[in-house]
């Protein structure tokens, strides 16, 4: 359902500036809002959002504050903030009204109404004026959204971790490149010169050989126990299950905190695998961007007999092994090498020799890609169409990770991983929890 605010094209209709302008992104001209010195509006990027929790609003105001950017919608499930982690408010309401209060203080009638508010995210697809939408929304919705919107022409910032199962993903990587979309996936971690000089500390050597890598990532998600409560006013409760089973309204089922240990969707199986994904999505991201293996992956899941939730050891081709638990050093993500070691946690980084620290990448070194703002590189490749720097593949691989994991937790067991044939050899109860059930009409279907 879509709000009476007037939209771009409406604008420009009736300021009858439509004619000689259709080649163009119709929007809004900068002299309509007051802003001088912004992009030209023939080069803005116009974009909406569907899902406005706490990722949501927060990608929203970091988009907000971009000159090339251009906000016309907002879409949710919920009105207006319940059950939305963080302070502040949350939903489609508070997020038109952010809009609204940014744009009145750059118009020079100091009052703007321009951004329409949704419930139903097809309204948003649909329109053939937005250019990318930025998606944050419970991790069992991933793919369905994805896929659509790139069926759509938009191109995508979306949330991490990249989906709920690992052939979910690979549906999302084939829908992505068939439809040539810009994809950033949301681990920002990436963006972050501490993580990739530690990153290349390791790649080139600086650590010798490496011997072993550590991430901090805890465990998986559990069955949801809880019983039934009223839905409240506001809160479209069968649009948030979307694909997942069928289940009773509790509001920490839908809650967004940030807890994988219950108490929120995070915790539950039907939307997530919990910790693993939540943060393996960030730190064995990192690992395997360390390792060089981010179009790869393990060959080997082992579970430790009488091993705790909290240790899974990943083993590569090469023979080195990524393990999740807490490393003996400083740092959520620790590689350790033969001469060395460096950790890294988000603002600090820390190594064996401080010099190690100092060190400059030679000309023949492997550099790896440079981005020092996350949501900017998305935009860039938006203009000059190339690949961000979480492109939707490396989020599949990132999150392969992950979910070798879990299933192996859930099973209890060890695993073999073919990461060329995307497959478990000769394992038929492993490859049954590569997909799914899903419940339509919300359904991924395979993708050529």
């Amino acid at each position: 359902m879509k709000s009476s605010s007037l939209n771009r094209r409406d604008f420009l209709k009736r300021a009858g500036l439509a004619a000689g302008l259709t080649a163009l992104p119709s929007i809004i001209p900068a002299t309509a809002l007051g802003r001088g010195g912004r992009t030209a509006p023939s080069d803005r990027i116009v974009m909406g959002f569907i899902g406005l929790g706490s990722m949501g609003m927060s990608n929203l105001n970091a988009f907000l504050a971009k000159n090339e950017v251009q906000v016309v919608a907002v879409c949710d499930v919920n009105r207006e903030g319940v059950n939305y982690a963080g302070e502040g408010p949350k939903g489609r309401e508070p997020a038109r009204r952010l809009v609204d209060e940014i744009y009145s203080k750059q118009a020079p009638s100091g009052s703007y109404k321009g951004c329409d508010t949704y419930t139903d995210f097809r309204e948003v697809l649909s329109r053939s004026d937005i250019d990318a939408v930025c998606l944050a929304l419970p991790d069992h919705w991933h793919a369905y959204m994805a896929i659509e919107a790139a069926r759509a022409g938009k191109d995508m910032y979306s949330e991490k971790p990249l989906s709920r199962t690992i052939w979910e993903g690979k549906q999302m990587v084939n829908a992505i490149r068939r439809h040539n979309r810009v994809f950033q996936t949301g681990s920002q971690q990436r963006s972050d010169p501490r993580f990739r000089h530690a990153a290349e500390l390791a790649l080139n050597g600086y650590l010798g050989d490496i011997k072993e890598v550590y991430a901090r990532v805890r465990g998986i998600s559990q069955p949801c126990p809880l019983g039934e409560e009223p839905i409240p006013e506001g809160f479209i409760y069968s649009e948030w299950l979307g694909n997942a089973p069928l289940a009773p309204y509790h509001h920490e089922r839908v809650s967004g905190k940030y807890n994988t240990e219950g108490g929120t969707w995070r915790s539950w199986r039907d939307y997530s695998a919990g910790h693993i994904s939540d943060w393996g999505a960030h730190n064995f991201d990192i690992a395997q961007w360390g390792l060089g293996m981010d179009g790869s992956g393990p060959v080997e899941v082992i579970h430790p007999e009488g091993g705790g939730v909290d240790e899974l050891t990943y083993v590569y081709a090469n023979g080195v092994p990524l393990i999740k638990k807490e490393g003996p050093n400083q740092g959520m993500v620790q590689f350790i090498g033969s001469t060395g070691w460096v950790g890294v946690d988000r603002g600090k980084i820390f190594a064996s020799d401080p010099r190690l620290l100092d060190v400059k990448m030679k000309p023949s070194d492997t550099h790896l890609y440079v981005s020092d703002d996350h949501r900017q590189n998305f935009l860039e490749c938006i203009k000059d169409r190339t690949r961000p720097i979480t492109d939707v593949e490396v989020g599949y691989r990132s999150v392969t990770v992950c979910l070798l994991g879990e299933i192996a937790l859930r099973l209890g067991r060890s695993l073999k991983w073919d990461p060329a044939a995307e497959t478990f050899p000769n394992d038929p109860e492993a490859a049954a929890l590569l997909k799914r059930p899903m419940r339509g009409p919300y359904v991924v279907h395979e993708v050529a």
